[in-house]
């Protein structure tokens, strides 16, 4: 494998996309690492994350707000704060900062 560099805030969009931008930064084995820009997107109403991986999940710049099935409050995330939400737990995100853009990085991993 070749040595890859580079820098999560590059590349940001300049205005608004229509859906959120992801790119797979490292794909091996059980592992998939990506960066992920949301420029105020939002699951749909009624659709809910429910990922076979393990998934720990880091805002890097901007904010969000996630849903967890069976919790009351959603949880407010901003630039630093991290969740790891194993397999098959079912998430939504509910609002994410458009101004900046939010830059997420997400590492999936094989459960167990």
């Amino acid at each position: 494998m070749a040595v890859r560099a580079g820098n999560l805030g590059e590349g940001l969009p300049a205005r608004p996309l229509a859906g959120e931008l992801t790119e797979t930064l490292c794909h091996l084995p059980g592992l998939r690492i990506e960066r992920i820009v949301s420029t105020g997107q939002a699951t749909p109403k009624g659709q809910w994350y429910d990922q076979d991986s393990d998934e720990w999940v880091l805002v890097v710049a901007g904010a969000a707000r996630i849903l967890i099935e069976g919790e009351e409050r959603e949880r407010e995330l901003a630039a630093g704060d991290w969740l790891l939400l194993p397999a098959h737990c079912r998430h939504r995100v509910t609002w994410t900062e458009r101004d900046p853009p939010t830059v997420w990085l997400a590492i999936h991993v094989a459960p167990g």
